[in-house]
């Protein structure tokens, strides 16, 4: 039995997400945290690669880990530490948290292994995957969907003016 490099490719990037998400949830140094938040979106990005969806892929590494995980980074750089002391988190909810990681986990293995993955299927993907797919999303971004996309601008610009009048100082 041979095993694809795809395969190979696929089992270790889940294994650099599996493992850097479990530092996050174990670690109690937030910025230790944030940089294992970097290796779970770089790994995502590159499962999405895998599975052919480029624009999906370049969609997680710019506004995943250009601008939020850079916010998140820069705001535990700039937070008050104490001495020089690295910011710790303190672990609150545990039970709870557990019991919701706990019933996700079961929903998401209980739909992977119902998913019926038979090879007819598999030819079909495989189809699709040889086409790019940022042509597509683009002239229909712009074309049919236009009104919800100008809208979405409209409601970060709204969101961004009203983050800066937050933001500014009280005189």
């Amino acid at each position: 039995m041979t095993v694809s490099l795809e395969v190979v490719a696929f089992y270790g990037f889940a294994g650099l997400i599996v493992l850097s998400t479990l530092v996050i949830l174990f670690t109690r140094n937030v910025l230790y945290a944030a940089f294992s938040l970097l290796l779970t979106f770089l790994g995502i990005a590159a499962v999405y690669v895998l599975a052919g969806a480029d624009f999906l892929a370049v969609t997680q590494i710019l506004v995943y880990v250009g601008g939020v995980l850079v916010l998140m980074i820069f705001g535990v750089m700039l937070t008050n530490k104490i001495a020089g002391q690295p910011v710790h988190t303190q672990h609150h909810n545990q039970f709870w948290g557990i019991v919701v990681g706990g019933a996700l986990f079961y929903l998401l293995a209980k739909s992977i292994l119902t998913a019926n993955l038979g090879s007819s299927s598999w030819m079909k993907n495989q189809e699709l995957v040889q086409s790019s797919t940022v042509q597509p999303l683009g002239i229909q971004l712009m074309s049919d969907f236009i009104f919800p996309f100008e809208l979405t601008g409209i409601l970060l610009l709204v969101a961004l003016i009203g983050a800066a009048y937050v933001a500014q100082r009280q005189l």
